[in-house]
C-alpha cells in the first residue's frame, strides 16, 4: 500500500513539473541582439498552449525555400490582442519581424505581423510592441 500512495504522488509532481519545464523566458530562447524579418508563404499554423506557433516558408541564400517556425504568445494572449485561429491561415503570405534564437536554427520569436491584407499585429510575446 505504501508503495502505491509513493508512486501515485510521484506521478502526480511528474503532471505538475512538465507543463511548468515546458515554459521559458524569453532570453533563455531568444536573443534580443539578433531581430529577423522575412516574408513568406505560411505552411502550417498551431493554435496552442503555452505558444502558439506560425511556420512559413521564406526563400533562401540559394532561391530554395526555408521552413521557419515563429513562436507567438500564448492564444488566450492573442485572442485579447484581436487575433482568432482564422486569422492566418495555411497559404497567407506575410510579413514578419522578431528575434531569432540563439541556438541558430530557424526559429525566432514574432514580434510583429503585417498580414496579406495589410493589417499589422503584434506576436503577444514579451518582446512584442
Amino acid at each position: 500500500m505504501k508503495s502505491k500512495l509513493l508512486i501515485l504522488l510521484a506521478a502526480t509532481l511528474v503532471g505538475f513539473g512538465i507543463p511548468a519545464w515546458a515554459h521559458h523566458s524569453f532570453s533563455a530562447v531568444f536573443d534580443a541582439d539578433s531581430p529577423i524579418e522575412a516574408s513568406g508563404t505560411v505552411t502550417k499554423v498551431e493554435w496552442r498552449n503555452p505558444h502558439a506557433w506560425i511556420y512559413v516558408d521564406v526563400e533562401g541564400d540559394e532561391g530554395s525555400a526555408v521552413n521557419w517556425a515563429f513562436e507567438l504568445g500564448s492564444p488566450n494572449g492573442l485572442r485579447r490582442r484581436g487575433w482568432s485561429r482564422n486569422t492566418v491561415q495555411v497559404g497567407d503570405v506575410i510579413n514578419v519581424s522578431g528575434y531569432r534564437a540563439r541556438d541558430g536554427s530557424n526559429r525566432a520569436n514574432l514580434a510583429s505581423i503585417t498580414l496579406a491584407d495589410g493589417r499589422e499585429m503584434t506576436g503577444n510575446s514579451s518582446r512584442s510592441n
